[in-house]
């Protein structure tokens, strides 16, 4: 028998049954918590539902049908009714990050054939600099539309809201450029989206009673599933953040239950905590009282024995956060063991845009800290091509895997079949079902021996080590050996080295303590895998919007420094 059970949930068909289902059984209960200046507008349930049904209802008198349609700009309430009301009747959500660069915009409108444009005011200048000639509304113009919309739904205009859903056609486009690979369009429909939102709820309880916190940038698909369609879903509230700057400010505002993170967010919480502990002299004392409730067998005296003990910690995140959900990347297991230990269920989960995003969850009343998660109630997780240690590349059978990439009919018969995605990650599962990622398949260096070494492994390491802020790890050839000499490349935590040491930080001691840590790291790896040397960046390293590293170019540019040595 398991030792989980999973919680009851509802499937819909589609999206626009949703926010209609929700605003009927939680009708005013908060749903959104807009800021407008210093102080928070609360939207009902059953006010959004009316909001979606009249801008919908303008939007399709206006001619936006059957057009695909960016959205683009600030987390907030503007956004969310854009998305739906785009979704459920009126054409296609073209999520567009609002930071990239008029040049990126202008191949992503090319890209995605996009027609219309709903956005901020705030982009009007990048518009202008790429000549945009699409029938553009901004946001702030909402109110005026949701009006009009009003006024023909009482003159019983009901295009949109009779509009049907073809729940297996693309209804949102989302371009995912990865770290390596030009961007594609990933098709996603309301089968998927549904389906991913009903098995995420049957893993994780979420209820009436939570509030989101949202920090994280609605156009990711992670965020726009898991924190604002998920909240709407299961009658949840959703208070839309500052920025990453204000969390805790917004926290003491809002008193969130529960928060998506990265797994650099999630880290620089708990690093914040222990810094302040230290700082107090109190690690004993808190260690003590860590090991005194984790003796607790029944959970749930457990976790008021923590949050009383801890009640100062608990403050400092708006006293009521239960639960951290850390996706994007691996996540530091000691981090969400501590952030448990401490009364606050900390999981995290492996998702791609692909799959509409979660392949793999932790549950929260089972999971493993080391790991992505298992497979959704519904779906199968499998190694194919298994290598004799278990490892192969990961591929994944649900009904939330996309339809496929836009225009990209050979990519997306490479990727997918016989109804399996391929993700191209590389892993392997133990005996309880848990995935552990071992890399990308892209990335993987293959020595001379057949041998394969995940970078992404080492640089875990490596960036777990004191003084190391990110890490690439490449393999250069070396042509006496025949072979790969593996290579860490190092921007290292400038800030916390002089801080520590002073004065006394010279170049020589930056040395000393990058080779400490590529030693440490060696020590705990095979032989095989084991760094020849290190070389160093002095500046961070270049990002795609979801501040994953660009892997490409990064061996190169380094190549004739390594020779050289």
């Amino acid at each position: 028998m398991a030792p989980y059970q999973n919680y009851t949930t509802e499937r819909f068909e589609n999206l626009k049954q949703i926010y209609r289902a929700s605003a009927k059984r939680f009708g005013e209960k908060t749903l959104f918590m807009q800021k407008r200046g210093k102080t928070y507008r609360n939207i009902s349930f059953r006010q959004y539902s009316a909001d979606v049904d009249a801008l919908g209802t303008e939007l399709y008198a206006r001619g936006f049908s059957g057009k695909k349609i960016i959205i683009m700009g600030e987390n907030g309430y503007e956004w969310v009714t854009a998305y739906m009301a785009v979704i459920c009747g009126v054409g296609t959500a073209v999520p567009v990050d609002k930071e990239i660069s008029a040049e990126e915009l202008a191949n992503l409108i090319k890209l995605s054939d996009a027609e219309a444009m709903l956005c901020s005011a705030s982009l009007k200048e990048k518009l202008t600099r790429i000549g945009n000639s699409m029938e553009t509304v901004f946001f702030e113009d909402f109110p005026k539309l949701i009006e009009a919309g009003n006024v023909r739904i009482q003159a019983c205009d009901r295009t949109f809201l009779d509009a049907e859903i073809d729940v297996d056609a693309m209804s949102a486009l989302i371009f995912t450029s990865g770290t390596t690979d030009a961007a594609k369009g990933v098709m996603l429909s309301h089968r998927n989206l549904c389906f991913n939102l009903s098995e995420m709820c049957r893993m994780v309880y979420i209820d009436e009673s939570d509030i989101f916190l949202s920090v994280l940038p609605l156009h990711h698909v992670y965020q726009c599933t898991c924190g604002f369609l998920c909240p709407l879903y299961r009658g949840s509230t959703v208070a839309f953040g500052d920025g990453l700057r204000y969390i805790t400010r917004n926290m003491q505002e809002v008193h969130p239950t529960v928060m998506l993170c990265v797994p650099l967010l999630i880290e620089t919480m708990y690093h914040k905590i222990e810094a302040n502990i230290q700082r107090q002299g109190m690690e004993k004392k808190i260690q003590n009282a860590v090991n005194l409730t984790n003796a607790l067998l029944n959970p749930r005296m457990r976790a008021m024995a923590k949050q009383h003990l801890f009640a100062d910690i608990h403050k400092s995140f708006g006293g009521k956060l239960r639960l951290l959900i850390s996706g994007g990347a691996s996540a530091n297991p000691a981090v969400l063991k501590g952030f448990r230990d401490l009364g606050i269920s900390a999981i995290q989960g492996y998702g791609l845009t692909e799959c509409s995003p979660i392949a793999a969850l932790n549950r929260d009343t089972f999971y493993n800290d080391g790991s992505a998660g298992m497979a959704t109630p519904d779906t199968l997780l499998d190694i194919y091509d298994m290598k004799d240690d278990g490892t192969g590349e990961i591929r994944f059978k649900g009904d939330n895997i996309m339809l496929g990439y836009y225009k990209m009919p050979a990519l997306t018969a490479e990727v997918i079949r016989d109804g399996w995605f391929y993700t191209g990650d590389l892993g392997y599962l133990d005996e309880n079902g848990f995935l552990f990622i071992t890399g990308r398949k892209k990335n993987v260096i293959i020595t001379a021996g057949g041998k394969n070494i995940f970078p992404e492994e080492l640089e875990t390491y490596l960036n777990r080590t004191r003084f190391i802020k990110e890490s690439v790890v490449v393999g250069y050839v070396n042509p006496k050996k025949k072979d790969y000499d593996i290579v860490a490349i190092i921007h290292p935590d400038y800030a916390k080295l002089e801080q520590t040491f002073g004065p006394s930080f010279t170049e020589e001691r930056l040395d000393l303590e990058l080779r400490k840590a590529v030693s440490e790291v060696n020590g705990i790896v095979l032989p095989y895998k084991r760094m020849k040397t290190f070389l160093i960046s002095k500046k961070e390293f270049p990002k795609n919007t979801s501040h994953k590293i660009k892997r490409l170019g990064i061996a190169d540019a380094f190549a004739e420094e390594y020779y050289k040595k």
